[in-house]
C-alpha cells in the first residue's frame, strides 16, 4: 500500500465519509437533471439583505482587505455580546468571544480544544453530523442520545440522564434542531443544565436558529441559567437569520479560561475571519432587524404549506418548531429513506436528503428544506404524489 493510500485509509477511519458521500453523489445526480426543486441543503434560497451587502461592498471600498484582530473585529464582538445579551444570554466581555469562518468551523474548534481522547460528548440523534466528525478527530467518542416521534423528536433530561457515563465530558444541545426543526422548551432545557452541573459537564449550546421559530415556541439560551455560564459555550452565527451562508461567518462565547485555548487553535487554522465578511456581518447586528422578520414568515408560510402537502399524502412528520426543516416519516412507502431519495430524485426531480446523514438509526426519515419558494413547494408536493403512487403500485403488483 502507497503512503498516500495509507493516510486515506487511516483519514476515512477517523472521519466517518459516508455522509458527504451521499450528498455528493445526491448534489452529482441532481447535475444531470432539469428543473430540479431543492429541498436539500440548508442554504436559504432568499438573497443577503441589501443593507448587510452594502456594508461588505463599503469595507472593500475602504480598502478592508487584510489580517484583522485574531478574535475578529472588535466592534462585531461588541455587537455580538450586546445581541446575546438582548435574546436572554449571559453578559460576555468582549475577549470571551471568537469568530470564526462559519459555525461549523467553530465546532472543530471547540472539539479539539475540550476534547482528549476517551473522553466522551454526547450528542442529540439525529443532530448535525459535524459534530461528531469534530470528535472523532479529537480522538473523542462519540455518545449518540435517540431521539424518536415520541417526544418529537426534542432532546429530554431523562435521554441526557440515560446516556452519561464516567467518561462523558461534553453534552452538546442544538436548539433549534437541525435536522428535525423542533425546539426544546426551555424547562426542559432547564432540567438539562442541572444534570449538566450534576455530573461536571461542558454544554455546547447551538443556538443558530434561534431567531427562527414559530407559534408559541422560545429558545432559552442556556449559558444564562443558574451555574451554566462557567460550563457553557455558546455557539452562533449569521448564516441562518440573516442568509449569509455563502459569507462564511460565525462565532462562539464562553468563559475566559476555556476561550483563550480555543482562540488560539481558530488562529492557527484561519489567522482571521475575511474582513468583509465582519463588516458585513456589523451591519447584520447594528443594521434594521426587520429582515430577520421577514425571513422567518415566509419560512413559516412555507412550513405551513409543505406540512399541507404532507398531511394530504399520508405522511407523518415531527412538528416544525424552528429552524427550516420538516423531518418526515417515509417509511410508509416500503423503501429506506436513503433509497427513496435517489428516487425521487431521478424520477421526481426533488432533491432532500436521507436522515441517515445526520445519524438517524432507522432510514426511515427524509429532511426537507424550506429553503423554496411556496408555489415550488407545492409543485415539490405533486411530484412527490407521482413518485410515491408508483412505488405503492409497485408494492401492490403480483409477482411475475
Amino acid at each position: 500500500m502507497q503512503a498516500s493510500d495509507l493516510h486515506a485509509n487511516r483519514l476515512a477511519n477517523r472521519v466517518k465519509l459516508k455522509d458527504a458521500h451521499i450528498i455528493t453523489k445526491m448534489t452529482d445526480i441532481a447535475a444531470g437533471l432539469e428543473d430540479v426543486i431543492k429541498l436539500g441543503r440548508g442554504d436559504p434560497d432568499l438573497d443577503t439583505p441589501a443593507h448587510i451587502v452594502k456594508a461588505g461592498q463599503d469595507a472593500l471600498g475602504r480598502g478592508e482587505t487584510h489580517y484583522g484582530h485574531p478574535l475578529g473585529l472588535p466592534a462585531l464582538r461588541t455587537a455580538i455580546a450586546e445581541n446575546i445579551k438582548a435574546y436572554g444570554g449571559a453578559d460576555y466581555a468582549i475577549d470571551e468571544i471568537v469568530v470564526t469562518p462559519g459555525g461549523q468551523h467553530a465546532m472543530f474548534v471547540i472539539a479539539l480544544a475540550l476534547l482528549n481522547p476517551g473522553d466522551e460528548i454526547l450528542v442529540p440523534c439525529p443532530g448535525y453530523n459535524p459534530y461528531g466528525q469534530a470528535a472523532e478527530l479529537a480522538d473523542a467518542s462519540v455518545v449518540n442520545i435517540r431521539m424518536s416521534m415520541e417526544t418529537n423528536f426534542t432532546l429530554t433530561a431523562d435521554m441526557v440522564k440515560a446516556a452519561i457515563t464516567p467518561k462523558s465530558k461534553v453534552l452538546v444541545l442544538i436548539n433549534p434542531n437541525n435536522p428535525t426543526g423542533t425546539v426544546t422548551a426551555p424547562d426542559e432545557v432547564e432540567k438539562i443544565a442541572k444534570l449538566a452541573i450534576e455530573h461536571d459537564l461542558i454544554v455546547i449550546s447551538d443556538e443558530i436558529y434561534a431567531r427562527l421559530t414559530y407559534g408559541n415556541q422560545r429558545i432559552q439560551p442556556v449559558a444564562s441559567l443558574p451555574g451554566m455560564r462557567e460550563r457553557t459555550i455558546t455557539l452562533s452565527g449569521f448564516s441562518k437569520a440573516y442568509a449569509m451562508t455563502g459569507w462564511r461567518i460565525g462565532y462562539f462565547a464562553g468563559p475566559r479560561e476555556l476561550i483563550v485555548a480555543m482562540a488560539e487553535i481558530n488562529h492557527a487554522f484561519a489567522i482571521s475571519v475575511a474582513s468583509v465578511s465582519q463588516h458585513a456581518a456589523l451591519a447584520a447586528l447594528t443594521g434594521p432587524q426587520d429582515c430577520v422578520e421577514e425571513m422567518r414568515l415566509i419560512y413559516d408560510e412555507r412550513r405551513k404549506a409543505l406540512c399541507e402537502g404532507l398531511d394530504a399524502l399520508g405522511i407523518p412528520y415531527a412538528e416544525p418548531q424552528g429552524a427550516f426543516y420538516v423531518y418526515a416519516n417515509v417509511a410508509a412507502t416500503g423503501l429506506p429513506a436513503s433509497e427513496f431519495c435517489e428516487r425521487l430524485l431521478t424520477e421526481g426531480r426533488v432533491l432532500m436528503y436521507p436522515g441517515t446523514i445526520y445519524g438517524d438509526y432507522t432510514d426511515d426519515f427524509v429532511r426537507m428544506s424550506l429553503t423554496q419558494s411556496v408555489d415550488r413547494i407545492r409543485e415539490a408536493m405533486t411530484r412527490i404524489e407521482t413518485v410515491v403512487n408508483t412505488i405503492r403500485a409497485e408494492r401492490k403488483a403480483p409477482a411475475a
